[in-house]
């Protein structure tokens, strides 16, 4: 069965299958694929003839880039608010679904996976990353803060690298997304076409055989440096440490916090360390709300307006230095 094709469900031997399947659009979760993936998890989770759910995206370039932010800007914008509240509260399901999933649930993740995608992997069971899979969450970038779970998810990485992602928007790929807890097996781009096939033959427990070693990790040098300057308690004692720092790692770091909004950098801290105190149904509560007042800020208008309606690249915050973020917009988009 399918949902106008953009999503592709089907039983194959001991598996239920997902694909996330409209390559042109980076496999961007539209309404319809998460209601079509919600319907098919239910149905499996009582079909004893399903052992495990995998889930991939169609093409080789992403797994899913993300939700239809371009139609939650027209929304916000055009007084349709109630169809973006509908889109979050059943993406938001879905997401729980997924985490309390009866089920082995397995994403296969080969190229961009980013916002919404990270939705639909990380919550199950198994997460698979090639070497070509490039993990983000870069909603800073677009004036928006790290939703889907994300402020349950991010502050649970190893030391402070959820803090560290989730403001920059910076992405890891390959074998580091596994270091750093987006995945749980390695498996080369290779191999992937016969993993996929014994999954089918024999569940998750096909997994064990095709995983390998990971690579060193990337970011092993930086870490004493991430859990310092990202444990600080505000983003301009971030932005700070990584001067005083002056590595190059420390530079790109400083470079992505100055592209993104400044009042995002703000009131995403704030989610991240509320969301380290919650659990996930909780989390995502909190971050349903979020959106009311963060949507409603114009840098998130902007934000998408600049990355992916014009695609200037050239955003003009409000206000465009951190220094001039008042405490106050953003303490009351809390509530």
């Amino acid at each position: 069965m399918s949902t106008e094709d953009t999503l592709i469900v089907r039983r194959d031997g001991r598996v239920g299958r997902i694909l996330m399947n409209r390559p042109r659009a980076l496999n961007a979760l539209d309404l319809d694929m998460i209601q079509g993936s919600t319907k098919a998890l239910r149905a499996w989770a009582e079909d004893p003839h399903v052992h495990a759910v995998v889930i991939e995206g169609a093409g080789d370039r992403a797994f899913c880039a993300g939700g239809d932010v371009r139609a939650l800007r027209e929304w916000q914008t055009g007084g349709n608010r109630h169809l973006a509240d509908a889109f979050f509260q059943e993406e938001y399901e879905l997401n729980l679904l997924i985490n309390n999933y009866p089920k082995p649930y397995i994403a296969l993740i080969d190229g961009i996976c980013m916002g919404g995608g990270i939705g639909m992997s990380v919550h199950g069971t198994y997460r698979v990353a090639t070497e070509h899979a490039d993990f983000g969450m870069p909603e800073t970038i677009i004036g928006f803060f790290p939703d889907i779970g994300g402020t349950y998810l991010l502050p649970r990485l190893p030391g402070k690298l959820g803090m560290y992602l989730g403001l920059t928007g910076l992405r890891i790929k390959g074998g580091d997304a596994v270091h750093a807890g987006f995945g749980t097996h390695y498996v080369p781009r290779a191999d992937l076409s016969a993993l996929n096939a014994a999954l089918a033959e024999q569940g998750a427990a096909a997994l064990a055989q095709f995983a390998q070693p990971l690579p060193a990790f990337s970011l092993a040098d930086h870490r004493e440096s991430i859990d310092h300057c990202f444990g600080a308690d505000t983003v301009l004692e971030m932005v700070a440490c990584l001067e005083k720092d002056g590595s190059a790692w420390a530079q790109a770091a400083l470079k992505a916090l100055r592209s993104v909004s400044p009042t995002a950098l703000c009131f995403t801290l704030e989610a991240l360390r509320r969301g380290a105190d919650l659990p996930l149904a909780k989390a995502l509560d909190a971050e349903f709300a979020l959106t009311k007042t963060t949507m409603a800020y114009p840098d998130f208008a902007e934000g998408v307006r600049a990355m992916v309606v014009d695609k200037d690249r050239a955003p003009k915050w409000q206000p465009a230095r951190l220094e001039d973020v008042d405490p106050a917009v953003v303490a009351a988009m809390f509530g």
